[in-house]
């Protein structure tokens, strides 16, 4: 098999200064300055290409979706190398490392697929481990060691090596269901196997339970029995983070993260003896989300491999996609020097439909008919309406809310202080709704992390049905008071905590659940109905109730417009105000929005000029240096520059 030849030394590799600009300096449109080497690495993750001159002092990089060789047709393999490609320059030679590759049928069946691409190049192929030591060796700095390990845990993980006598090891790759000990997804798994049988022995779901119900949309554990069903490998492996955020709390996850460092080390360790003995140096290199990006775990992990094995450890300093370009120099060097989207897409976790079940609890009573079930008089000939009438009649009902709303002034206030108190004394705020109600209380929710840089658990949103519910109807999940009470008990709501019901008719049972459930828990409980002829049992009102009359709608019982209007605006009015009174706006810029992509990065350098009267290039360097923080951006501007308005003063003088 390929993957068993020994690499030829890259000649002046480049520096660890200057391997992350590497990857994003554009080639020439000239290449007579060497050949093209293309690297292609593709996982279960992303499928990364890097197109490098024959120098290797710079490059081009495209990334694309997952690619595994035994998720994928020909057909398919082909449209991902084409798609990943896209753009690059015509290559001299190919490398490619693959997920899914397992012996020389796999790498034929690739390098029949990269000829009809681009015939005359000379390729070479192999997994991604190897690709991955193709790049441990290429920036390796200590003295000849007697073996190479790649440690990799990701999604998946395994163990690769070769020694100076070009054997190789491997132990692991029998994927999720035999294997893949230490992955991310075994981490996951294995937290949430503990969190069943401790939820079974002491009835506590616990903070890692907590976290990925609320990350999943879901309402209980029982939920996860179907999403487990449906959940890919890297659905499961995405909750890794909730594992290692909450382990410090959750004895579930603590000793999930135990087993896992178990696994790796006695992998680790076995690879390493099929290469070389314990007195032998032994350079074992650390690959994979999980061990690249939790640094304590991968340390803790390295120190217990050396106690056993003599060597040392440190992690892969670059992208192993310049393994798979080392490999194409490779290729190029034995001849003389003369991926379709769907294959792997991730599937989307959904509950399986269940009966609802009996209704209980108290839901208040209804005087008269709720006005968002009543026929509006304007639209009763709604189908014989031209169009340009029909669109001047929606506009002039939606005109309606903001005066209707204007009339509760007072309880929106009101509601907002008790969002803010609940802030201020480290509580969350829940939105539980369901139809349209919940979908805009999971928007607005969603919407704080960026434009705030709260905590994903500050603000959430409940939706009757969990996740299948927002995009499509779950028979019966409105009416399951009893899921409404558990969702509460499940999320840990408590005396700090405010819980809002979104519920146009102000009936909804599952809503009802919520807030009994909440004030059994002494949790602050609002109702934001749009009937104001609700009738409360004695000790059933919450403490705030805003029923708002916003009248019929155009279509008779469609509450997704004006009524969903009305509660987009007020949720609207609850965070955004709310974060005035914390602190995180400044005048009207939002000086704590979470800068993720480019576009909210050039609103943080302008909200950085516009409050210190800085130059744009200040602006922006002061953000690299605080972490794209902007209330730090701008104390540290500030603190050297005098105000626009002191500047202007002090020309005054």
């Amino acid at each position: 098999m390929s993957g068993q030849r020994r690499p030829r030394p890259l000649s002046s590799p480049p520096s660890s200064a200057r391997r992350t600009a590497l990857a994003t300096v554009s080639l020439a449109s000239s290449v007579d300055e060497g050949p093209i080497f293309l690297g292609l690495e593709c996982g279960g993750t992303r499928s990364v290409a890097l197109a490098v001159k024959g120098t290797f002092l710079e490059g081009k990089r495209s990334e694309a979706g997952p690619c595994n060789l035994r998720l994928v047709t020909d057909d398919q393999l082909e449209a991902r190398f084409r798609e990943v490609t896209r753009g690059l320059p015509e290559p001299s030679a190919i490398g490619v490392g693959m997920a899914g590759v397992r012996d020389a049928q796999d790498c034929a069946r690739i390098e029949r697929v990269l000829e009809r691409i681009w015939p005359s190049a000379p390729r070479r192929v192999d997994h991604d481990l190897e690709s991955a030591l193709f790049a441990a060796e290429m920036e390796a700095t200590s003295p000849q060691v007697a073996a190479r390990v790649i440690v990799l845990s990701g999604t998946g993980s395994c163990c690769y090596g070769r020694n100076r006598a070009g054997r190789v090891a491997k132990v692991g790759g029998w994927g999720h269901h035999l294997g893949d000990r230490g992955s991310g997804y075994d981490i996951a798994r294995t937290a949430f196997r503990l969190m069943a049988r401790n939820y079974d022995h002491s009835g506590r779901l616990g903070d890692f339970g907590r976290h990925a119900l609320r990350q999943l949309l879901l309402n209980e554990p029982n939920d996860l029995i179907a999403w487990f069903q449906d959940a890919s490998k890297a659905d499961v492996a995405a909750l890794t983070p909730a594992v290692f955020a909450t382990a410090g709390n959750d004895p579930s996850a603590a000793a999930a993260l135990q087993v896992a460092h178990d696994e790796l080390v006695l992998d680790a360790l076995a690879c390493a003896a099929q290469l070389a003995g314990t007195r032998e140096n032994v350079e074992f290199v650390f690959a994979g989300s999980v061990l690249l990006k939790q640094s304590g775990f991968s340390n803790r992990v390295g120190v217990s491999i050396l106690k056993k094995q003599r060597g040392k450890f440190r992690p892969l300093g670059r992208e192993s996609v310049w393994g798979a370009v080392a490999m194409a120099r490779n290729a190029w060097e034995a001849c003389g020097g003369s991926g379709d989207t769907s294959q792997a897409r991730l599937r989307k976790p959904r509950l399986e439909r269940q009966a609802p079940r009996s209704l209980a609890g108290p839901i208040p009573a209804s005087t008269r008919l709720s006005p968002t079930e009543a026929r509006n008089e304007r639209s009763r000939n709604l189908h014989r309406m031209p169009l340009a009438a029909a669109i001047d009649l929606m506009l002039s009902e939606d005109a309606t809310v903001p005066p209707a709303l204007g009339e509760h002034r007072g309880k929106l206030a009101r509601l907002v202080n008790m969002a803010v108190c609940a802030f201020k004394s480290g509580g969350r705020l829940f939105y539980v709704g369901a139809g349209t109600s919940g979908r805009l209380g999971v928007l607005d929710a969603s919407e704080c992390p960026p434009t705030f840089r709260t905590p994903p658990n500050q603000v959430q949103g409940i939706i009757a049905g969990g996740e299948p519910a927002l995009h499509s109807a779950v028979e019966g999940a409105e009416d399951d008071f009893e899921a409404g009470t558990r969702v509460m008990e499940f999320r840990n709501v408590g005396p700090s905590d405010l819980i809002v019901g979104l519920a146009a008719s102000g009936r909804t049972p599952f809503v009802w659940g919520a807030l009994t459930a909440a004030r059994r828990r002494r949790s602050k409980t609002a109702l934001l109905c749009f009937n104001p002829y609700l009738q409360f049992a004695p000790g059933q009102k919450p403490d705030l109730v805003l029923a708002v009359n916003v009248g019929p709608e155009v279509l008779t019982g469609s509450t997704r417009l004006k009524a969903g209007t009305a509660t987009k605006l007020v949720l609207n009015m609850i965070t955004t105000l709310a974060m005035v009174r914390l602190g995180k706006v400044v005048g009207n810029l939002m000086v704590d929005l979470n800068p993720s992509n480019k576009k909210l990065r050039d609103r943080a350098c302008r909200i950085v000029q516009e409050l210190t009267a800085c130059s744009a290039s200040e602006a922006n360097a002061t953000l690299e240096r605080s972490a794209w923080v902007v209330t730090k951006a701008i104390r540290l501007v500030g603190g050297r520059k005098p105000s626009r308005k002191r500047r202007g003063n002090q020309r005054g003088r």
